[in-house]
């Protein structure tokens, strides 16, 4: 007997695999096993969004794919993926993602798109220490203590909080790939560095409502930092640190890093009972398209 999660997910692999055709609600409520009703209200409440409104966004995240990675002409793109129309298509991309696929084409950027999610992850509870295979990503919950802080300077921006907000989240321009692309153009300014230091992303509470704040940054001697420049400290405690890997860059950044966040944060954390400081940190070796994995830091709070 299959659970209902299950039924979803078989779902969503035939939406993957051809989000070129037509695809109809009774089609995927029969292979669900349910009606089209009961389909489509579990499917909201597992995924978060409707099922038109998923799979249009999912046909978006694979047209952004095509057009950054291929030359194929935004017209065979479009046909490729069930669209009438060049127009009919630039219409739906640039009300997703803000700007037209010309545009887009022209000056490629990591784009906020929708995740396919892997449900899996909402039900599943590892033990420390056991990795965790699932749809192309690795991942490993462990725990490690941090004797002294560590230091960190960078640049600071608010974010709003539907970025984070649902599956999927707002489509657009990735804010936090703003927030580092800043920050890489102006490293060379900051003195007090470490050579060849990991890199940190780090989300917490901000003072205006509606908002948190991202710090980009690298490792340093100290917490010295000069003007415009941010200082975040890592601070000595205990912490759960979860490390994943992803095919490429691009993909642990966007899908590999967000289903990470929200395994730990929906799942793992309740099922172990565990709570941690409202801060979440991002640690990189570089943000070299050739690096392939990455850690989250979670410091774990007193019981």
């Amino acid at each position: 007997m299959m659970h209902a999660w299950e039924q979803i997910q078989i779902t969503l692999d035939y939406i993957e695999e051809h989000l070129g055709q037509e695809l109809r609600i009774e089609h995927l409520a029969g292979m669900a096993g349910l009606s089209p009703f009961y389909y489509q209200r579990l499917f909201s409440r597992l995924v978060r969004k409707p099922v038109a409104q998923y799979i249009k966004l999912r046909r978006m995240a694979k047209a952004a794919d095509i057009l950054g990675q291929t030359q194929e002409r935004i017209l065979d793109a479009a046909l490729e993926l069930g669209f009438s129309s060049h127009e009919q298509f630039t219409r739906i991309f640039k009300d997703t993602f803000g700007m037209t696929p010309q545009a887009y084409r022209q000056s490629p950027r990591p784009l906020n798109r929708m995740t396919k999610p892997q449900l899996l992850l909402n039900y599943t509870v590892v033990d420390e220490d056991v990795p965790l295979i699932t749809d192309g990503i690795v991942l490993e919950i462990t725990r490690k203590k941090l004797a002294k802080p560590e230091f960190y300077i960078g640049i600071e921006q608010k974010v709003p909080n539907s970025f984070v907000e649902g599956l999927g989240v707002e489509s657009g321009i990735d804010p936090l790939d703003t927030v580092w692309r800043t920050f890489h153009s102006r490293k060379e300014e900051i003195p007090n560095l470490i050579p060849h230091g990991d890199e940190l992303g780090a989300a917490y509470p901000g003072s205006e409502e509606g908002y948190f704040c991202y710090f980009a940054g690298a490792a340093a001697r100290s917490a010295s930092a000069v003007q415009p420049f941010k200082s975040w400290e890592l601070p000595a405690g205990e912490y759960l640190v979860c490390t994943f890997e992803a095919e490429d860059f691009e993909t642990l950044v966007m899908d590999a890093l967000y289903k990470a966040h929200r395994y730990l944060f929906d799942t793992w954390l309740p099922g172990h009972g565990l709570r941690t400081c409202p801060f979440s940190a991002e640690r990189y070796q570089s943000h070299d398209h050739d690096t392939t994995g990455m850690e989250i830091w979670l410091k774990l709070l007193s019981s």
